[in-house]
């Protein structure tokens, strides 16, 4: 596999030796193992995002990625939003004026509304199913939508939603010519390139293998324009073989070193960036199937007693976190549970007792895991460690089945006892931990699988009371006071097994400058330059 993977690298980064020469040509390794989609909405999870998402297709408000700061909402495609005077469901946004796609055409309200229905009109001829399931699954509020004036549009969501901004970055923008250019295919549209209105365009994808984005020198915000001419995006799963591209000079940025590999790239030179971001690294507990064994709390609690998160930490050579929630600890909307988990077997077994099981009867599941992907680190070793202490601290046997990372995310919008999980009762799928609007996304009540990201098909009163008080929280101080409340009953009632936060860790060659390491999961290639 290692062979075959740098082979490939070979043939699409030095067979154009001569251009690359003398052009600045920024080579990146990514953990996928496939290109994520093209058409404008990509797949594999928030790595697609980061990669083929913002840089190309932008939404109405993005995130500053600018500073090691926690990451603020700024204008992008719209100059300003605001909450509708008489009805606090509805939010309207004022367009920015004069923005082209990357092919010349116009962004406009009724590019907006042409969009919005492309992912939330199922009678739409421009309707893409795929990139449908991932834009309801991140705005599951989202009910109506209209053109007020060429540059206003407004947006109506089911209740009041104070975190509505937040959710809005992730709704991408692609100019409706791009669909006429693919004989309205969006699989030939994505083949051909969409365009965008972003800092990078894309000029060439060779399938499995590469996508190369070059910059948009007309890019409406002229302050931030990209320093490097070229992106070669490579999909590389394995981290050793992504390593060694690194070492090999043909690839200038890795994601996710091998930790063992660290000491060694950082003497030869290497850099390593790492920094805290918001970002979970769960087990996430099927609860909900029939006769699922972790129906009762007290499994659940037993668990995340039961692991020690101080030798996953270790084995990753410090590049992560423990997590005993799905905020870190000092975090001002982490609360006060009355659960502090820490590495405490006695405690686990007295629990995972009273709710009868026993060395005769030792609690026994599945968990799904992938092999690669995004924000997943290292799956395979680190499941293997968990799958071990948890047999011994506990004496709870684990199966550990691997799949493809898609599979996976798949996996995770299936109902609970659907065929397609094999029999889990866990996937270790990672998550994003930023803000209420995620929150919402993985926990509230409304947003149970298939058509959101609660999985576990958990609920829970106290959560949706605290939650509701957020949703209609007029200030700052409120919000917080809520979000606090509602974090609470998700570690004392835990629907996920919490074990680390990763610290983002990347290597870049020497060459590569100008690197910001936000808090965040997805970065600004345009500061970004190759020497």
């Amino acid at each position: 596999m290692k062979r075959r993977l740098l082979t490939l690298l070979a043939a699409c980064v030095l067979g154009a030796s001569p251009a690359l020469a003398q052009e600045k040509a920024l080579r990146i390794a990514m953990t996928a193992s496939d290109i994520p989609t093209t058409s404008g909405m990509p797949n594999n999870g928030f790595e697609g995002m980061r990669f083929l998402g913002f840089p190309i297709f932008q939404g109405l408000i993005g995130f500053d990625l600018t500073t090691t700061g926690p990451v603020k909402l700024v204008p992008h495609l719209a100059e300003k939003w605001e909450q509708a005077p008489d009805d606090k469901k509805t939010w309207i946004f004022h367009l920015r004026k004069d923005v082209k796609f990357h092919d010349g055409t116009d962004f406009n309200a009724d590019a907006v509304v042409w969009n919005l229905d492309r992912f939330f009109n199922k009678d739409a001829p421009q309707f893409e199913p795929p990139a449908a399931g991932i834009s309801r699954a991140r705005l599951p509020l989202l009910v109506s939508w209209k053109k007020i004036d060429d540059h206003t549009v407004s947006m109506t969501t089911t209740v009041v939603a104070s975190f509505f901004q937040w959710m809005v970055p992730y709704l991408l923008f692609t100019s409706p010519a791009s669909f006429e250019k693919g004989g309205k295919d969006w699989g030939k549209a994505a083949a051909l390139g969409p365009a965008g209105t972003g800092p990078f365009k894309i000029s060439a994808i060779v399938p499995r293998q590469s996508v190369t984005l070059v910059r948009n020198d007309a890019y409406w915000d002229a302050g931030r324009k990209a320093k490097v001419d070229k992106v070669i995006l490579m999909p590389i799963p394995e981290a050793n073989t992504r390593l060694a591209a690194l070492r090999s000079g043909q690839a200038d940025w890795i994601e996710v070193p091998p930790p063992d590999g660290i000491p060694s790239l950082k003497q030869a030179g290497f850099v390593i960036s790492t920094g805290s971001y918001p970002h979970v690294w769960p087990w996430l507990l099927n609860m909900a199937a029939k006769d699922s064994p972790v129906k009762d709390v007290r499994v659940r609690q037993a668990l995340n007693y039961c692991i020690d998160r101080n030798a996953i930490v270790a084995l990753l050579n410090g590049t992560a976190e423990p997590s005993v929630g799905w905020l870190k600890p000092g975090d001002p909307a982490f609360g006060n549970p009355e659960n502090r988990y820490t590495f405490d077997p006695a405690k686990g077994k007295k629990l995972l007792a009273e709710a009868g099981y026993s060395d005769k009867k030792p609690l026994s599941f599945k968990v799904m895991i992938s092999t690669s992907g995004s924000g997943q680190m290292l799956p395979l070793p680190m499941n293997e460690a968990l799958q071990e202490n948890l047999k011994q601290a506990c004496n709870v046997d684990v199966k550990v089945e691997a799949v493809e990372w898609q599979v996976l995310l798949t996996a995770g919008r299936a109902t609970p006892d659907s065929p397609s999980l094999n029999g889990a009762m866990a996937l270790n799928v990672s998550s994003p931990s930023s803000d209420p609007g995620a929150m919402f996304r993985y926990f509230a009540k409304a947003n149970f699988s298939p058509n959101g990201f609660n999985f576990e098909q958990w609920s829970d009163d106290q959560f949706e009371e605290a939650f509701g008080k957020l949703a209609e929280a007029s200030d700052d101080a409120t919000a917080l006071k809520y979000f606090a409340a509602a974090h609470q009953r998700i570690v004392d009632n835990p629907p996920w097994l919490f074990i680390v936060h990763d610290l983002n860790p990347r290597a870049f060659s020497k060459k590569v400058k100008g690197f910001v390491s936000p808090q965040s999961w997805f970065v600004d290639l345009t500061s970004v330059s190759v020497e």
